[in-house]
């Protein structure tokens, strides 16, 4: 048996609660692993009876059985049914049908804020998803947080003790969650020349603040409120009645509930930081849902995350009411 020795290394901490989650089997593999590797680790991707892969550095490789890595997939390990089966059992806890409702949802959220999503068969009622089974995919997504990451667009979020209403555009994998979760964390607690306020986080898929049982895994800030699990429309609605937030924050927007709600949080006088899928404003324009935020003039400004001095980078800030590029120099 593979014995799981506790990581004191920042960019190691999440092997711990991943490795729980995987058979003796695969987790020998994951750790012999390259360290390099490793120290960056993004995804592990489990499917039966195809090769077991890794996503390091924006690039994948195939896992042999003995923790090297290879460009040929005949070399690779292939998962087999055990091994799907065991996992199931491993991130349920031994009992599959407590988590019915994030099966439902296509993923469970591990301790330390790790998410492991699924794939495979789903069941619907009504039209709607009703479970899903026959599961033979995993993909382990580790979950990192960047103390630091939102310093450089904090100087263009507020101004004196006013925080813009801000839109995040950036494809996926850029780090804009990671930046949302730093922003609650610097807002929440205050830091020289602002004081803090009161943020409410509406974390749709449990990456935000990666709660775990209910408690954040991740630093989000003393005076946060999180909702977990609950869509954004419904959560930023319940969080305006009850929580009185200064601040709302919210992941991935793209519903035309989604702008009703943030509609009704700005007529509440609550500031909204949100993010959305999009490479560029001008991609943005060509989402309905987007180009209608975007025309309304919501949003005080647009961030632009991407990765032209590696994941993060921090493209372009535009204004929201006539589109003024003020960042012109890509900042990481």
């Amino acid at each position: 048996m593979v014995t799981i020795t506790p990581i004191k290394e920042p960019n190691l901490i999440w092997q711990e609660p991943v490795l729980e989650a995987l058979p003796d089997n695969i987790r020998g593999m994951i750790c012999g692993i390259p360290i390099d590797i490793r120290l960056d680790l993004e995804e592990i991707r489990i499917r039966e009876g195809r090769p077991l892969m890794v996503y390091s550095h924006g690039k994948g490789y195939f896992v042999c059985k003995d923790g090297k890595l290879t460009a040929h997939m005949e070399s690779a390990y292939r998962a087999t049914d055990k091994d799907i089966r065991c996992i199931l059992q491993l991130i349920s806890d031994y009992s599959i049908y407590a988590f019915d409702e994030e099966i439902r949802n296509g993923y469970i959220t591990l301790r330390g804020g790790h998410r492991v999503g699924m794939a495979g068969k789903i069941v619907l009622d009504n039209g709607k998803i009703q479970s899903m089974k026959y599961i033979n995919s995993f993909n382990i997504r580790i979950s990192r947080e960047v103390i630091g990451s939102a310093d450089k667009l904090i100087p263009y979020l507020i101004s004196g003790r006013d925080v813009f209403h801000t839109l995040i555009l950036s494809p996926p994998q850029m780090g804009k969650t990671t930046l949302l979760r730093d922003i609650a964390r610097k807002l929440s607690n205050g830091f020289p020349g602002f004081r803090a306020v009161k943020v409410g986080i509406v974390d749709e898929r449990s990456e935000i603040a990666g709660c775990w049982q209910g408690i954040p895994q991740r630093e989000v800030g003393v005076r946060t409120d999180i909702l977990d699990g609950c869509p954004k429309a419904e959560g930023m609605m319940m969080l305006i009645r009850s929580m009185s937030p200064n601040v709302i924050i919210t992941d991935e927007i793209g519903r035309s509930e989604d702008v009703a709600a943030i509609l009704e949080a700005l007529n509440a006088g609550i500031r909204v930081i949100a993010s959305a899928h999009a490479c560029d404003l001008q991609d943005a324009r060509l989402r309905p849902v987007l180009s209608r935020l975007l025309d309304c003039r919501i949003f005080q400004r647009i961030a632009v995350l991407g990765g032209s001095l590696g994941v993060g980078t921090l493209e372009k800030v535009y204004t929201g009411d006539d589109f003024a590029q003020i960042l012109h120099k890509p900042v990481r």
